[in-house]
């Protein structure tokens, strides 16, 4: 953890204290222009993922490399000491929480486990492949991907009480449309 704490204490510091603000005033103006929960939905999104991308896209010194190999890094986040296991496992599981948490509430059309699997995946391949790119010394990774990816979809299971029953009425709409 004092590695993660070194590379990102001022994000996190910053995080904890701006988000709050901004996020209110955020929704506070988007409540005049349509719904309270859609508000909610919206500042959650960017909220909840503004930190983990200023996070990862945080240049490393250390030159790129890629792993395309299924649950080849997963053992060694877990072999080494309980903070690297922690701050791997935990941080990547977080890294599209509130992508799979407030997608499917602010999108109706979302409102699936698979349709966010699909978009967690895409988003995190799509994160992984500009790691890459862009050269900053991160590591890509298929794990990265799987444990975005899980990371995602256990949260939008918790969310599911706000957008399972639209997402029904999405389906059902579209069935009686064809």
């Amino acid at each position: 953890m004092g590695a993660v704490w070194r590379n990102h204490g001022t994000t996190i510091v910053l995080a904890a204290l701006l988000l709050p603000v901004l996020s209110f005033a955020a929704y506070r103006w988007r409540c005049r222009s349509g719904s309270r929960r859609q508000a909610a939905a919206e500042v959650g999104l960017v909220a909840g993922s503004l930190p983990w991308a200023i996070m990862i896209f945080t240049p490393q010194k250390a030159p790129r490399s890629v792993d395309l190999v299924p649950l080849h890094d997963l053992p060694s986040w877990l072999s080494g000491t309980a903070d690297t296991g922690i701050a791997q496992l935990g941080g990547n599981l977080l890294v599209l929480a509130a992508f799979g948490f407030f997608l499917p509430i602010r999108f109706a059309a979302m409102a699936s486990l698979r349709r966010v699997l699909v978009a967690a995946v895409a988003t995190s391949a799509s994160v992984e492949a500009l790691q890459w790119l862009l050269a900053i010394g991160r590591v890509s990774s298929i794990d990265d991907v799987l444990v975005n990816t899980l990371g995602a979809v256990l949260a939008a299971t918790s969310s599911r009480r706000w957008w399972a029953d639209e997402g029904r009425r999405i389906d059902q709409a579209a069935s009686l449309n064809t």
